[in-house]
């Protein structure tokens, strides 16, 4: 079983992609989190590998991610062993420590982890931005050969090294870094603009049900994770974040970007 955690697209298709040549079902984090149930209760079956795809946030895992492994509860699961394949601008950092941490609090085992480069989305910070288009296209060309030698890794059930990109000063970027951008995630500086044509995309998105409509305009409260599904995905370009975003580009996976 795939469980998948996703903003843009970019894990959603990777988790497709495991799920098509490793014959696992997929499981959207997203919906179980917005269903807002407090236990996620799961019965493995005979010979299932449990999998975990998700996106790198500032070098580290996305908070929903680890609600996700906090509330999970497996039934005949003996291995207790999880392999977990992660999307990333470039780098994950430590992301894989993080992870093995945060699964042996629950008595589970991090088999292995390894990466993939996709196309950057975060916006919201000053100096970060989307990729071209040209090295969009590039990162969703690579992807798929990837994930191919990921999943010969996971059948030989082995950490291959060399799949996992950890980037420069990963201690500084996990440890000091990650945390200051958790500390401030939650802030709401999202606002529509007059362009918004009341859709209601946006709440539909939010995993953490974190935006209603007010009037027919969407308004945030403090439980934002920075999965920015709102802010790429709304059809009309009416959502920003403070002044940061006005001249940042968008960006949500379409397979035909690459190719």
């Amino acid at each position: 079983m795939i469980f998948y955690f996703t903003g843009v697209g970019n894990s959603k298709w990777i988790a497709e992609l495991l799920s098509k040549k490793l014959n696992e079902p997929v499981v959207s984090i997203n919906d179980i989190i917005k269903s807002e149930v407090k236990s996620y209760e799961y019965t493995a079956k005979a010979d299932e590998r449990i999998l975990l795809v998700f996106p790198i946030y500032s070098w580290g895992l996305p908070s929903p991610v680890c609600m996700f492994i906090e509330r999970l509860q497996l039934s005949d699961f003996e291995d207790k062993k999880i392999y977990a394949v992660a999307t990333c601008g470039n780098y994950a950092g430590l992301a894989n420590k993080m992870l093995k941490d945060k699964l042996q609090e629950r008595n589970l085992q991090l088999a292995s982890f390894h990466t993939v480069a996709m196309p950057n989305c975060y916006i919201t910070m000053k100096g970060f931005d989307i990729d071209s288009a040209e090295v969009a296209k590039e990162k969703i060309n690579h992807a798929e050969a990837r994930v191919d030698l990921i999943v010969n890794a996971i059948i030989e059930d082995r950490q291959d090294d060399t799949l996992y990109s950890k980037g420069s000063l990963a201690w500084l970027k996990t440890k000091i870094i990650y945390p200051s951008f958790m500390k401030y995630s939650n802030k709401t500086e999202f606002y529509a603009t007059e362009a918004c044509n009341h859709c209601g995309l946006c709440v539909k998105l939010c995993p953490m049900n974190n935006i209603v409509l007010k009037d027919g305009v969407p308004v945030w409260s403090e439980k934002c994770v920075q999965c920015l599904a709102c802010i790429h995905r709304c059809p009309q370009r009416a959502i920003e974040y403070g002044k940061i975003t006005q001249k940042k580009g968008r960006y949500y996976f379409k397979k035909e970007d690459g190719a």
